[in-house]
């Protein structure tokens, strides 16, 4: 079982995904989700989605989706994996579900506040892998192993 949301009616798995659809497109400038939940649960900002999930669901539908689990599929022996993981865009990701939502993703237009939280994000993310790449550049040409020096 899981929610059809209650505002563009996108299936979800469980209350706590839901609580984070009903967030992340409200954030992201969706003025109908926002509105939302500032009717139905004052004050959602403040919470995580464990918090905000039992305020939510009691007003979204049940609807009963069949999941299907990677185990299940069969990959048509094409031996690789559809952009999943570090940096791929492919496959059925957050942003892929964003945009079927109601137009949101890489490609849809953002307010100036969503272009500034998002262009940072990305700053923040690249500076934090180069930060860490370098970390470990800095421990092979030292001869040292970042888990030894942890148990020193």
């Amino acid at each position: 079982m899981g929610y059809a949301c209650p505002v563009c009616e996108t299936p979800q798995s469980d209350g706590e995904h839901l609580a984070n659809h009903l967030a992340f497109a409200a954030i992201l400038g969706d003025d109908e989700h926002e509105s939302w939940l500032d009717e139905y649960a004052p004050g959602w900002n403040e919470d995580g989605p464990d918090e905000l999930a039992p305020r939510i669901t009691e007003y979204a539908d049940e609807e009963e989706y069949p999941q299907v689990f990677e185990d299940t599929v069969h990959d048509h022996g094409h031996g690789h994996d559809h952009g999943h993981g570090n940096g791929g865009h492919g496959g059925h990701g957050l942003e892929d579900e964003l945009q079927q939502a109601g137009g949101y993703g890489r490609d849809a237009a953002m307010g100036a506040d969503a272009q500034r939280i998002m262009a940072e994000a990305r700053q923040m993310t690249e500076q934090m892998m180069n930060d860490e790449s370098e970390g470990s550049e800095d421990d092979d040409a030292n001869g040292t192993d970042s888990a030894q020096d942890e148990n020193e």
